[in-house]
């Protein structure tokens, strides 16, 4: 099979599909690979590198999508790229449908088979989502910690506090893989953390990791504001996979909330978890809602590709080399898990919960 991978054209993305030395596993496993020139520098990775281990390298995009029939990304196909897409052609990378209808449709009426990172399942979790949830759960707190002092417009708060005074208070939204990530965090800087869910389990382990550093709280309409309101940080972790994320912080509560005060919305590329959140990037990440800062760049993750580039494609290589190795008829077959991941094919939205949200049938 020819495989190609490109580079990303979404803002401030520096991540790359593929590193060099997965490059050589699809060429000793007899498949061609394209590599669009210059794709791995945000992440550290020469052309040449590529070249060490059988990438032939490709003057543009345009060549990469014209001859590939498994193409490896990052981040979702932007606007620039829908023409670019072949039927039949695979795109293996995050797709983020319930966030886009557009693109949805695009890949339908393309008749693109389209396998999203964040929806193959195994063993009841998210392997190739799981260690970006991870990095951009710890950013999460990094970052929001950064944007409480006051020269980036927030209340000028020291989360971890010190002797004589108050530590910073984090509330953090959801307790699965980006919300127990940033409790990691916020526990390490010693600020004064709540954590909630609607899973009771979740909670628990939470707890009993933890003991008496941490506070867990039931998630509803009703605790959320009540503590959002002494928060300093608050971190919406929310993930339903597949679908948008639900709108739980209500733009009403904002204006209880202490100015100056710092909401990470780490779901935005599934649509956001707060009622006010829109989708920004690391050229300008923040935006100030009724005294309140918000966080809401998409692709957190690409802001530290090193790390991220590595953990991602370990993640996602198997599949990616089954994927080229059976085609995707045989890999499904062979490997259920890329079932689930499977969002279109043959001019069908094979994603439930997207079909349902377009009404597409």
């Amino acid at each position: 099979m020819i495989v190609g991978c490109v580079k990303e054209i979404k803002p401030q993305e520096y991540r790359v599909g593929v590193t060099p030395d997965q490059v050589g596993l699809y060429v000793r496993h007899g498949h061609r690979f394209l590599l669009e020139q210059g794709a791995g520098l945000g992440s550290g990775y020469s052309d040449q590198q590529y070249i060490d281990y059988g990438a032939e390298i490709v003057s543009g995009a345009d060549g990469v999508w014209s001859e590939a029939e498994l193409v490896i990304k990052v981040k979702e196909p932007l606007p620039p790229e829908y023409p670019l897409m072949r039927t039949s052609q695979i795109v293996f990378t995050f797709l983020h449908l319930a966030a886009s209808r557009e693109l949805t449709i695009e890949l339908i009426e393309r008749k693109v088979t389209g396998i999203a990172y964040e929806t193959i399942e195994e063993h009841g979790e998210l392997p190739c989502l799981k260690p970006m949830s991870e990095i951009a759960g710890r950013l999460s707190v990094q970052e929001g910690a950064k944007y409480l002092e006051k020269p980036f417009g927030g209340r000028g708060v020291l989360l971890g506090g010190v002797p004589g005074v108050r530590r910073g208070k984090v509330v953090i939204i959801g307790a699965g893989t980006v919300g127990s990530n940033a409790l990691k965090m916020a526990v390490g800087l010693g600020a004064d953390v709540t954590i909630m869910d609607i899973d009771t389990h979740k909670l628990t382990r939470l707890d009993d990791l933890y003991a008496n550093h941490i506070q867990t709280i039931f998630s509803s309409e009703h605790t959320i504001r009540q503590e959002i309101r002494d928060a300093d940080l608050v971190v919406g972790a929310v993930l339903v996979p597949g679908d948008s994320a639900p709108k739980l912080v209500r733009r009403s509560y904002l204006t209880e909330m202490k100015p100056g005060a710092v909401m990470v919305d780490v779901a935005i590329d599934q649509g956001g978890c707060f009622e006010t959140s829109h989708l920004t990037y690391h050229d300008n990440p923040t935006f100030t809602v009724d005294q309140v800062v918000h966080y809401c760049v998409g692709n957190m993750p690409g802001s530290v590709p090193f790390t991220a580039t590595l953990a991602l494609t370990n993640a996602t290589i198997r599949y990616g080399l089954a994927l080229a190795d059976l085609g995707p008829d045989r890999a499904i077959e062979q490997m259920p898990a890329l079932r689930s991941g499977l969002n279109t094919f043959a001019g069908q939205c094979t994603n439930g919960r997207v079909a349902a949200l377009f009404n597409i049938e």
